[in-house]
């Protein structure tokens, strides 16, 4: 069993959320749960699909930044589209709808249909949304190892912890790149790691993340 350490935030600073916002969204991916409230108050719950373990939903605190329509069938009739660094995520449609309640997705949170479209109808750009859960996996599964093209909010842990270091001077971004590889390999080299720039759970352990 590994046990997570505190959660470190890495630049660009999060969470970025909105000031006083009137609706607020909540997802609790182990429960496969979307939870939209007003002035604090629930008013829907909705059922959704979440990321697999391998391109988790991405933890954390966001912004609705853009809403659009019919971008094709596997996104369903409306996007609302996050504010996460690394990469596109949002909250859209889905023309499978047997993986509601599942962890099938590449890390964007999919609903019904005709429950998008009235989220979408709800809610305004600038709605804060909040992920929950730890941002290296469930507690009951090992974090999953990394390695050059990997994205998401574990890459940018490591990345801000290899920059507390000394040893990456980039942006901690969550994009797994050449300079992210190269200050991973020199960190493993100190330690007398295999220099594969691989984060596995040795590094991990190493940089303080896990137990």
């Amino acid at each position: 069993m590994y046990i997570w350490t505190d959660t470190v935030y890495a630049d660009p600073s999060l969470p970025i959320i909105a000031e006083d916002p009137e609706y607020t969204i909540d997802i609790y991916p182990s429960h496969h749960k979307l939870v939209v409230s007003k002035q604090g108050k629930i008013i829907k719950t909705y059922r959704v699909a979440v990321g697999n373990p391998s391109t988790p939903t991405p933890v954390g605190e966001y912004l609705i930044t853009y809403k659009g329509k019919n971008w094709g069938p596997s996104y369903g009739p409306r996007w609302l589209g996050l504010n996460v660094p690394w990469g596109h995520y949002g909250i859209h449609g889905t023309n499978k709808p047997y993986s509601i309640g599942q962890h099938r997705s590449h890390g964007c949170i999919r609903m019904y249909n005709h429950e998008v479209i009235e989220l979408f109808d709800l809610v305004p750009i600038g709605t804060k949304v909040t992920i929950f859960g730890h941002v290296l996996g469930d507690w009951m599964q090992s974090p999953r190892n990394l390695a050059a093209g990997d994205i998401g909010g574990d890459v940018q842990l490591v990345q801000n912890r290899l920059k507390s270091a000394g040893y990456y001077d980039g942006m901690c971004d969550g994009k797994f790149d050449a300079n992210t590889t190269a200050a991973l390999r020199r960190y493993q080299r100190d330690l007398g790691l295999p220099e594969n720039g691989v984060v596995s759970s040795k590094v991990y352990q190493e940089l303080g993340l896990i137990e």
